[in-house]
């Protein structure tokens, strides 16, 4: 079941919600109806891994205690904390990573000495695993007490807005608003506004992106070159794909964040404009904010951060980190060749002091855009084939040429689509707001603008409803990760 969808919409969320504000009278209902529904949601998708998902709340919960019970002992409490991070990234690795090794060892070997077992890969694994693992390492590190109430937990793993697809929240973020947080008809208004936001970024920005991205994508999967892909028709799919990545991704998080409000809690933004960046390290501090803070939180600083005094350690430090982010992505070459290619811009940029470079704001943000668009080539490519070819026709070196009359047609067909994406993929709006701020009648129609949009929102939420009831089937892209 996914946001974007007849039954989520029309029939499983005005339920969850009618019955829960019904339970008003005890946060303790409320909260085991959450659990239920959001188990409910799980097993929707996932009706036999629901179980793995269940098995991964309980031993964390309990490994959480274990280690708060071992306070004075420090040799057991890293022992379990040891045994926790084996059982998580184990079962993690199972199921999304076994085959990619044991096929990288055969070929490294060329033997067929490892067989290799294809499992399914249950839906959203990496964010609920990696949200357990925080949970239990901000345990072990004093920075969380402890939850002796297993439904606490079970209902911060798996509550149904962030457990498919992000943001990955942190167990300190929302363990006060477990029990104590306050619901109003303001979060509720702010919290359906910001799912309309996400659902029409999905609808008619992202899917629309999709069509161009996959049709030129497509031309080379073969890898043969043998389709003749113009250099402006490349460039145009690599931007169709930044953008649709960008508004897939994001909109899944607008419709969890607006989602969450509805029920009281606030979750933590994980897109901000990213492509407003200045250089390629705030740009990745902008996009997928809450894995980028995971990362730093608990891989990078633990190996000693930026303080590290040893530069050479450090820079390795920072290798390791990207690598595994790539791999987090996806058991594939290519996603840890986009890490790899992240980790030398953004070392490139440490050396350089680019955060004191004195070039033009534009001459450094048109640096960021085309980075960030050959990264997503890398990215979207299946192997290392595909991009080799894709690469090559975006510099014409496939006796391509420049100009395409198909990449024209996508702009004519597709402009207002393109136009929009680009226009709201940078802070536009806040923009207006700051320039109506210091007008004599900003005030004005900055207020007028608010109850617009309140007004809008819901109207263009039943809009994108109706589009649903006649469209297709189109899961967010972060399913697969």
């Amino acid at each position: 079941m996914v946001f974007s969808s007849i039954t989520f919409l029309l029939y499983f969320f005005p339920v969850v919600f009618i019955v829960y504000y019904l339970l008003s009278f005890s946060r303790v209902c409320q909260n085991i109806w959450l659990l239920l529904t959001s188990l409910f949601f799980y097993a929707w998708g996932e009706p036999v891994y629901v179980l793995l998902m269940i098995g991964s709340i309980f031993f964390n919960w309990m490994f959480g205690l274990l280690i708060g019970a071992n306070e004075n002992q420090p040799f057991y409490r890293k022992l379990y904390l040891i045994i926790a991070c084996i059982l998580n990234l184990g079962v993690l690795g199972i199921f999304k990573y076994s085959a990619f090794i044991a096929d990288t060892i055969n070929r490294l070997l060329l033997l067929d000495l490892i067989p290799i077992l294809h499992f399914r890969l249950p839906i959203g694994i990496s964010f609920f695993t990696f949200q357990a693992l925080s949970y239990v390492i901000d345990v072990y590190q004093n920075k969380a007490y402890p939850q002796k109430n297993l439904f606490a937990i079970a209902l911060y793993i798996s509550f149904f807005p962030q457990l498919i697809a992000g943001p990955i929240v942190r167990y300190t973020t929302i363990e006060d608003q477990i029990y104590n947080r306050k619901e109003s008809w303001d979060l509720i208004v702010s919290g359906i506004c910001r799912l309309s936001e996400g659902l029409i970024k999905k609808l008619l920005l992202a899917n629309n992106l999709a069509i161009i991205a996959d049709t030129i994508f497509n031309l080379t999967k073969d890898g043969d070159g043998s389709v003749a892909v113009p250099a402006l028709l490349a460039w145009l799919g690599a931007l169709a794909y930044s953008l649709q990545l960008f508004y897939d991704f994001s909109a899944y998080s607008d419709m969890a964040i607006g989602l969450g409000m509805m029920f009281g809690f606030t979750f933590p933004e994980n897109f901000r404009y990213p492509f407003a960046a200045s250089s390629i390290r705030e740009f990745m501090s902008k996009w997928h904010i809450s894995l980028t803070t995971w990362f730093t939180q608990y891989v990078y600083k633990p190996l000693g951060g930026s303080r590290n005094e040893n530069q050479d350690k450090m820079v390795k430090n920072m290798f390791l980190v990207w690598v595994l982010t790539g791999l987090w992505h996806g058991a594939a070459w290519t996603y840890i060749g986009w890490g790899v290619f992240y980790f030398c811009f953004i070392l490139f940029e440490v050396i350089v002091k680019m955060d004191q470079s004195a070039a033009h704001p534009i001459i450094r943000h048109l640096y960021v855009i085309i980075v960030t668009l050959l990264a997503m080539v890398i990215f979207r490519c299946e192997n290392g084939i595909q991009l080799l070819v894709y690469l090559k026709n975006m510099v014409c070196l496939n006796k391509n040429g420049f100009l395409s009359s198909t990449a024209l047609m996508f702009i004519k067909e597709y402009g207002i689509v393109l136009a929009f994406a680009i226009l709201f993929s940078i802070p536009t709006k806040d923009f207006i707001a700051d320039k109506l701020a210091y007008s004599t009648s900003g005030n004005m129609i900055l207020i007028s603008s608010q109850i617009a949009y309140i007004v809008f929102m819901p109207l263009l939420l039943v809009f994108c409803i109706a589009v649903l009831a006649k469209g297709a089937y189109n899961p967010f892209i972060y399913f697969n990760f």
